[in-house]
C-alpha cells in the first residue's frame, strides 16, 4: 500500500505524517520535497524566487519537472525495493502536489488536461507508483495563513514564493477540490464550521481512513 497526505502549506501535513507512522510501527515514510538533498536544488531555487518572485510566473510543466525529478531520486535510491517487497508507505505530499500547487496557474479549461499529462509523466514514463490512497487536508486559506504567521513567529519574510500569496492558495484549494473529485482522493476536512478541529479529531479521521484501507 502507498497512501498520501496531502494539503494546502499549514495543514498539518507534517504534523499528522509523524503521528501516524508512531501509531503504525509498519509504515515507512517518506517525505517531500527532499530538502537536504541534491534531487532538490531546483526546487529550493523555485520556492526561493530565484526564477521568479511571482509563482505564476513559472511554468507550470517545468515546475512539475523539479518536483517530478526529486520523487523519482526518492523513489530509485530509497524506497524502491521496499514499496516492491510489499512494505506499507506512507507519504507526505507526493505527486498530487503537483497538481494542488501547479495547475492552478492554468486556465481551468486546461486542467484536465494537466492532470492527464501528470498521471503520463509521473506515472506512466517515470514509473512512480500510483499511491492507492491520497488523503487531502482541507482548509480555508485563511486558517493556513494564520498557522503559517505563528510558524514563522509573525515574520512574513521567511515564506516561500508560495505560501506568501494568499491569492495563489486561493487557487490551489480550488484546484486540490477539483483534482479530489476527478481523481478520486478523500477530503478530510480540518475545520468544522467555523471551528479549527483538534490535531487529535483530524488524526482520528485520518487513522480511520489508514485502517479501511
Amino acid at each position: 500500500m502507498l497512501t498520501v497526505i496531502d494539503g494546502l502549506d499549514g495543514s498539518g501535513k507534517s504534523t499528522q505524517f509523524e503521528r501516524l507512522l508512531a501509531a503504525h510501527s509498519g509504515l515507512y515514510g517518506i517525505s517531500f520535497p527532499e530538502y537536504d538533498k541534491p534531487s532538490a536544488a531546483l526546487v529550493k531555487m523555485y520556492l526561493n524566487g530565484e526564477f521568479s518572485e511571482n509563482a505564476s510566473d513559472v511554468n507550470a510543466y517545468a515546475a512539475s519537472t523539479f518536483y517530478a525529478a526529486d520523487r523519482y531520486a526518492s523513489y530509485k535510491l530509497y524506497w524502491e525495493q521496499k514499496y516492491l517487497s510489499g512494505e506499507d508507505i506512507l507519504a507526505s505530499r507526493y505527486v498530487s502536489s503537483n497538481i494542488i500547487h501547479q495547475m492552478p496557474k492554468l486556465p481551468e479549461n486546461e486542467w484536465d488536461d494537466f492532470i492527464g499529462w501528470i498521471d503520463d509523466y509521473e506515472f506512466g514514463k517515470l514509473g512512480l507508483p500510483r499511491p492507492d490512497k491520497v488523503l487531502l487536508l482541507d482548509i480555508p486559506v485563511e486558517v493556513s495563513h494564520k498557522r503559517l504567521m505563528m510558524r514563522y513567529a509573525g515574520d512574513g519574510g521567511h515564506m516561500d514564493i508560495h505560501e506568501n500569496n494568499t491569492g495563489y492558495m486561493e487557487l490551489c484549494r480550488r484546484a486540490a477540490l477539483y483534482a479530489a473529485e476527478k481523481c478520486g482522493w478523500a477530503v478530510i476536512s480540518c475545520v468544522d464550521g467555523n471551528r479549527e478541529l483538534t490535531e487529535s479529531e483530524i488524526f482520528a479521521k485520518l487513522d480511520s481512513e489508514i485502517k479501511g484501507c
